[in-house]
């Protein structure tokens, strides 16, 4: 076990700089030694779950490997860890400081030690270093460190390696609104004296939801700094938009400041219109000679119509919830936390009334004393807080932050309905905060996340659109959500970029019903009794309105498909309806175990970033965006990004679908997804299952299918020979400089235009040329693995005695007629793959049988045979192969005059079969 340390009361550059190193070493747990600074605390009760904190009397310390100390170089302000530092079985002992002046008593085996501002941008410049990346939950507690160490850069200990750290960390998508919620400016003397007045006059509304804020401030003249008393107000009174006002008595002028960081207003817009502005969450105007009662009023009036509906809890929560009876085993208990990644579960009794919470902690420490067995009704929790479905997002934050909660059970008329975990605001912040931020930074969706609506109308044909909107009608008629997710959406986005962007005619576009052939519909609903799930509902449902549409239902995964043919409408349509849904992996590479579950963890089991996006059809928020994993902005860095560590893990095959994405999209695949695709291939994990597992030989032949019949084959081919994917294939397929040009040979060959080669699938060919390549002993079970057709793993089995004969045989014959006798008992692709394998002489005879000697039929055929009075039988074939062969070798002389070449052959038949005659 590897430990990290935080001093005593932890302020947040230790804690940035625990998280920091938590990445630099995989699997290690942040230890907070004692306590924490009140600030921190807060933080934690919301984040705890996004970083790897264990409690300290959770440590077996004879299970302690290495030990790693930010912050601090004295022991006594380890507290009771301190007595870690001397374990014997300690294999190093590194540490984090930024504190140059003082003597350390640790005995570390490494030191990192720098006079800059925070300990967090040591280890900011080592995560550079090794070209590691932090999601934007880990970036947000490091900027915090840095931010807090150096008073955001004033303090006199800051220097310009903190600065380059907190510009790494807001690249990597640290949350600017979370950072301003955890710094405390100072204030000078003038401006606290205002606070104290503000403090007592200020006035608050509830709008929505969210607290707005004002008041109206006296002063003799101007005051430098009211943006910062603003800001200061807004954090004391936890306003989420507040207007300050201060009258200048002695010249009559008026300055008003607004702050906001409600999602959907905009302060610019607001104070433009008095003649001020600024930005979306910070404005300011000055006037003079204005009713200032007036003036205020009106902009706080125009505030409060820009104030959206927040979210509430049945937008955020995650439905159905699985739930465990008060009975189950700590054992068991933990083993379900483990299979679903939860971080705790509700408790339900036989009724299925709630009756507690059991976290993860409180499972960590029963299993820490040994209590596997015990049931989880003596740990879980009872005195429980419950919200609404019409809870809304800033009141769920706030009971999470007071009463440290990290999971809050949606009930209905007592019924459990759903629960919001802190992930679930979380992810809903950042994401708010996010687009936020991209709007600002780039105009290319403007207010991309409400844009998509727009976006998507524009986009589809009339009698798409139409088919959306009814689907959506009759979803939100029984009270579910209907999303457009994946790919769909992903070329929507696409389409935008690479057009809109440049300039071009937004009309070419429109109303283009090509841009969709396939759609793909999630509905975030319940399963019915019956076990028919609200997507298979939905199906049905649109299948009355449209008659002449096929239904498919595939009754495991509670999905169902919509199918036109040639429809006069819809053309050849294909629409998939699944209910939202999540999958487990029982163990690498199987086939997903699929339960029922949120649209989050819909999206969450897709492979990609780009394709786990998804537009909601369903009001409220109609036409918005979800990206809970930064797919647009990967979309934009034309990068391919996975979701989780694992995803190649649980199944190789999508080593082939990052490539086959980043080929035809022209995309890069991101730096940590190219080492978790190098990771899985070293692992060997694929060659321990192949063959064991059906579904995945299944997956990957369609992605193999997918790939050599595109037209960039030859790159994507490149490309997974480059990251060594070729080895998923089979361990011993060595893509050398002879396999290249075998492959230039086969496409040289298919690029002809021969009749015989319309029947032949080029892919396939390319396929089997590829496992030819691998030593004739293993190429059958190859091609039996990936579940190639009957006659190619027989070609492949047969393929090394068939060359070894034909190349002994081909060297030693004279005539044409020997050689066509040959070739013609294999079939084309067979020969096809030795001639590509052969050497040149041999290649070359075959080229000439497939482009001029097969080609060449005797003079006669059986009707003249039987004219010329020979009986029908096996004789016909000795014959006519006998005219063939003489033919080839030139026996029968070549006339431009058909009739004389006839009267030849039939003059050759006579005097070679003059007794065969029937008289």
């Amino acid at each position: 076990m590897d430990l990290i340390l935080c001093h005593t009361t932890a302020d947040f550059d230790a804690l940035g700089a625990a998280v920091g190193v938590a990445r630099l070493l995989p699997g290690a747990k942040i230890v907070l030694t004692g306590g924490s600074h009140p600030a921190v605390r807060d933080f934690l009760a919301l984040h705890r779950d996004e970083y790897p904190l264990i409690e300290r009397r959770a440590v077996h310390p004879e299970q302690i490997r290495s030990l790693v100390v930010v912050d601090t170089q004295k022991r006594d302000r380890l507290g009771k860890a301190a007595e870690w530092l001397n374990l014997p079985q300690l294999e190093a002992i590194r540490v984090y400081d930024h504190h140059v002046d003082v003597a350390t008593d640790i005995p570390a085996t490494q030191i990192q030690i720098a006079p800059v501002g925070a300990a967090t941008t040591l280890v900011v410049e080592e995560l550079q270093q090794h070209n590691i990346s932090v999601n934007s939950i880990e970036a947000t507690v490091m900027a915090l460190g840095i931010h807090v160490d150096t008073g955001s850069l004033t303090f006199a200990q800051a220097t310009a390696r903190d600065a380059i750290a907190l510009s790494w960390l807001m690249n990597q998508g640290a949350n600017l609104r979370v950072i301003r919620d955890y710094i405390d400016p100072g204030l000078s003397p003038e401006l606290q004296e205002l606070l104290t007045t503000a403090l007592a006059d200020l006035q608050t509304e509830v709008i929505s939801g969210y607290n707005i804020a004002w008041v109206l401030l006296e002063t003799t003249g101007y005051v430098m700094g009211l943006s910062s008393l603003a800001s200061q107000l807004m954090e004391i009174t936890e306003s989420d938009a507040l207007i300050l006002a201060a009258q200048h008595i002695d010249d009559e002028r008026l300055t008003i400041i607004g702050r906001s960081r409600i999602p959907g207003t905009n302060l610019n817009e607001v104070f433009q219109e008095f003649g001020g502005g600024g930005h979306s969450q910070a404005a300011s105007i000055s006037l003079r000679s204005v009713d200032v009662k007036q003036t205020l009023t009106a902009i706080l009036n125009k505030l409060k119509k820009q104030t959206p509906q927040p979210p509430i809890a049945r937008d955020l929560m995650s439905s159905p919830v699985r739930t465990i009876r008060p009975e189950t085993t700590i054992g068991e208990a933990q083993r379900i936390l483990l299979r679903y990644g939860h971080s705790g579960l509700c408790v339900a009794d036989s009724d299925g009334q709630l009756v507690g919470i059991v976290s993860r902690r409180d499972l960590d420490i029963a299993l820490h004393h040994g209590f596997s067995h015990a049931p989880v009704k003596g740990y879980m929790k009872t005195n429980l807080k419950t919200i609404l479905p019409t809870t809304t997002l800033p009141e769920i934050e706030s009971l999470m932050v007071t009463y440290d909660i990290g999971r809050l059970p949606v009930l209905d008329n007592s019924e459990l309905v759903g629960i919001v975990t802190r992930t679930d605001v979380l992810r809903e912040i950042h994401q708010e905060e996010t687009s936020r931020e991209q709007t600002a930074r780039d105009s290319i969706l403007p207010n991309y996340r409400q844009g998509a609506y727009q976006l998507l109308r524009d986009r589809l044909a009339p009698q798409l659109w139409e088919l959306l909107i009814k689907a959506a009608t009759h979803a939100s008629q029984r009270g579910w959500h209907l999303y457009l997710v994946g790919g769909a959406v992903r070329d929507l986005l696409l389409t935008y970029f690479r057009h809109d962007k440049y300039g071009s005619d937004k009309s070419t576009f429109n109303h283009n019903s090509s841009l969709l052939t396939d759609i793909d519909l999630v509905v975030d609903g319940p399963v019915a009794n019956n076990g028919i799930g609200a997507g298979v509902q939905l199906a049905q449902e649109l299948q009355q309105i449209y008659p002449n549409v096929r239904l498919e239902v595939h009754g495991a995964f509670q999905t169902a498909a919509l199918l036109w043919h040639k429809d006069p409408v819809f053309d050849s349509l294909w629409v998939d309806i699944a209910t939202a849904r999540t999958e487990f992996y029982p163990y690498p590479a199987a086939n997903p175990e699929v339960e029922a579950s949120s649209i989050r963890q819909d999206l969450y089991r897709r492979d990609f970033t780009i394709n786990a996006l998804a537009i909601r059809l369903t009001s409220p928020r109609a036409g918005e965006l979800l990206d809970f994993f930064g797919g647009f902005l990967d979309l934009q860095a034309k990068q391919i990004r996975v979701l989780h560590a694992n995803s190649f893990i649980e199944d190789p095959t999508r080593i082939y679908r990052a490539v086959r994405f980043a080929v035809r999209l022209d995309f890069t695949i991101e730096p940590e997804t190219e080492s978790y695709i190098r990771y899985c291939i070293a692992s060997g994990i694929y060659n321990r299952v192949q063959g064991d597992t059906p579904a995945l030989s299944t997956r990957l032949k369609g992605e193999l299918k997918y790939i050599l019949e595109a037209p960039y084959w030859k790159r994507a081919l490149k490309l997974l020979s480059d990251l060594g994917a070729l080895k998923c294939i089979h361990p011993t397929l060595e893509p050398d400089r002879e396999l290249w040009r075998q492959l230039r040979l086969l496409e040289r060959c298919l690029q002809q235009k021969l009749d015989w080669q319309q029947n032949l699938h080029h892919w396939l060919l390319r396929l089997e040329a590829i496992v030819a390549h691998i030593s004739p002993e293993y190429r059958a079970q190859v091609a039996t693995n990936l579940q190639l057709p009957d006659d190619s793993i027989k070609r492949l089995a047969s393929l090394s005695e068939a060359q070894t004969k034909i190349e002994e045989l081909l060297l030693s014959y004279q005539q044409p007629s020997q050689v066509v006798q040959l070739l013609r008992r294999y079939d084309t692709p067979t020969l096809i793959l030795i001639a590509i394998r052969t050497n040149r002489r041999v290649r070359r005879l075959i080229w000439q049988y497939f482009n001029s000697w097969r080609l060449i039929e005797p003079p006669l055929n059986g009707n003249d045979l039987k004219a010329l009075g020979y009986k029908p039988g096996p004789l016909y074939r000795i014959i006519l192969d006998e005219l063939l062969a003489a033919t080839l070798d030139g026996k029968i002389n070549h006339s431009t005059n058909s009739e004389e070449l006839r009267k030849w052959a039939i003059a050759f038949v006579k005097n070679r079969y003059p007794q065969q005659k029937i008289s």
